[in-house]
């Protein structure tokens, strides 16, 4: 009986083996690539072989393996070489080559024309064009595709296209605005990974499709949930490139919305390096994104602004936090019209979303309370289509923001505590100290200045711990501040006293970015409050008030 070769090749070839199947994917490519440059490799080795590269961010090796794969098998298995040509179409548009991937896509269908419409391979060629549809915009296109690749999923019994059509499908309709009908697709995508024998690169890309979908919908808790699970998965998959850099970025996110500040900036730190030897650098942009964020809240504006402009040369647009940046350095023009920009530019529900917030607090610090007005009424609108509990707790403190520069704060009193309130179920400290600011100012201008103190102070304590410093000393100020009089608001407060230090409507006008026409209302507000006819009779007004000193 001959003796079994377990030298050379053969050795490398069965380690290799082993190493995929312990998920030790370094070990696995290293092992697999020397076998191959050996002696030629059997298909089931070769595209072994490519998952291995691919996982490694060695999207070449990758791409080469299969090709080899495809060669073998194109005369004898159309199917098995229309997976392959699937992959390769796969892994090239992943790295930008959308016409490489294009091509090969083209081939696999080719492949397929004699096969019948069923096949599994069919439903992985139609997942390719529903994401294809999904990234152009075309979602109903999209869903169609997704939804027949599900089906073929199904009857095939194949994991892979069952669960990345799924993902498609689902994300498409969240798109579309179909959310009860996407919720539980996506679920089901994500069980299927979790539950089912499926490949490597399918789960990884399942997930972070979803996640990206909750993530977008502000749907905190799923989005938690299932990057938990992911960062479980990973650590199964020792040595992975591909995929780890984007759970970074969606752990970074929701770090930073927990309040752990330093690990978000740290994880997006990590997210970095990790996407910088990875198909998937441009999603450098968003972990680059989530460090701007933090750094602005901690009041770095330098390094802020470095990291919004890094984040915008990746691709990911840098607003709505450049131009919250510009407003906190005093140039509430530039905030106006950066948002004002972004929101010209998209109709997608959900990009808006996430701009319409700062409009709101921007135009409000503007005093141009109609686009106020407009932004919440807008955002309440999206906001009832896909019902997350975040997306409401933005519009209750959106609502509240423009019912207290209404001069309404009884009405505003209502909608802030409902804000303050989702946002402490959810855990998100910041937001909920915010809401708590307008709080007190509600409390304040109704005449209840124990409970206005109470709220800044708890305000105040929560921006501490975050190191939010900006906000922590608007918080000071106000506790410092004297009690408004005669119900004036905070911006007529402010015109008051620049009025009393003999500041003229123009000067006014330019200190606090509104036109010389808002400035002439508000003081003829002030005015009638305080009950007097004259800048002279106002200034004296002030100074017996202790408003100036």
């Amino acid at each position: 009986m001959a003796a079994i070769d377990q030298t050379g090749p053969a050795r490398d070839l069965v380690e290799g083996r082993s190493a995929a199947a312990r998920h030790v994917w370094a070990d696995a490519y290293a092992s697999l690539a020397r076998a191959a440059a050996a002696r030629p490799l059997a298909p089931d080795d070769l595209y072994l072989l490519g998952t291995a590269a691919y996982l490694r961010g060695e999207v070449s090796a990758c791409v080469d393996a299969l090709r080899q794969a495809y060669e073998m098998e194109k005369s004898i298995n159309t199917r098995r070489a229309a997976r392959a040509a699937f992959w390769m179409s796969f892994a090239l548009g992943n790295r930008g080559e959308i016409g490489q991937a294009s091509a090969w896509l083209a081939r696999a269908e080719a492949l397929l024309e004699q096969d019948g419409p069923d096949c599994a391979e069919r439903g992985l060629v139609l997942s390719a064009h529903a994401f294809r549809s999904n990234a152009a915009g075309e979602f109903e296109r999209g869903a169609g595709f997704a939804r027949q690749a599900v089906e073929i999923g199904r009857r095939a019994g194949d994991p892979d296209v069952l669960a990345m059509a799924s993902a498609q499908c689902g994300g498409a309709l969240v798109r579309l605005g179909e959310v009860a009908e996407a919720v539980p697709i996506l679920d089901e995508a994500m069980l299927a990974v979790v539950s089912r024998e499926i490949s490597p690169i399918a789960a990884g890309t399942v997930y972070c499709v979803v996640i990206s979908v909750f993530s977008e919908m502000a749907e905190i808790r799923r989005a938690q949930e299932w990057t938990d699970a992911l960062t479980g998965w990973l650590d199964q998959h020792h040595n992975m490139i591909v995929f780890s850099g984007r759970c970074l970025v969606h752990r970074a996110e929701l770090r930073q919305l927990h309040g752990d500040w330093p690990g978000a900036v740290e994880e997006a730190e990590r997210a970095c390096d990790r996407l910088a030897l990875s198909p998937e650098v441009t999603s450098s942009g968003g972990a680059r994104y989530q460090q701007a964020e933090v750094l602005r809240r901690w009041g770095d504006y330098e390094a802020a602004e470095q990291a919004y402009r890094a984040a915008g040369e990746w691709g990911h647009d840098p607003c709505p936090g450049l131009a919250l940046l510009r407003w906190a350095q005093g140039d509430l023009a530039a905030a106006r019209s950066a948002l004002r920009r972004a929101l010209g530019e998209t109709t997608d529900r959900l990009r808006r979303v996430r701009l319409l917030p700062a409009q709101v607090e921007v135009e409000l610090a503007a005093d141009d309370l109609p686009s106020a007005r407009d932004a919440a009424a807008e955002l309440a609108r999206i906001a009832e289509l896909y019902a997350t509990p975040a997306l409401r707790a933005q519009v209750r403190y959106a609502q509240g923001a423009v019912l207290l520069a209404e001069e309404r704060p009884g009405p505003a009193l209502a909608d802030l505590r409902t804000a303050a309130a989702l946002w402490r179920e959810l855990d998100v400290p910041y937001e909920a100290a915010r809401a708590r600011v307008l709080i007190a100012q509600a409390c304040r201008a109704l005449g209840d200045e124990d409970t206005a103190i109470g709220e800044l102070t708890a305000a105040e304590a929560a921006f501490a711990q975050l190191g939010a410093r900006p906000d922590a000393d608007r918080v000071a100020a106000l506790l410092g501040a004297p009690t408004a009089p005669s119900g004036l608001t905070a911006r007529e407060l402010q015109v008051l006293r620049l009025v009393a230090t003999g500041k003229t409507n123009s000067a006014v006008a330019r200190e606090l970015s509104l036109s010389e026409k808002t400035v002439e209302r508000h003081l003829s507000n002030v005015f009638t409050k305080i009950g007097v006819s004259s800048r002279a009779a106002a200034t004296a007004y002030a100074f017996q008030q202790h408003l100036v000193s």
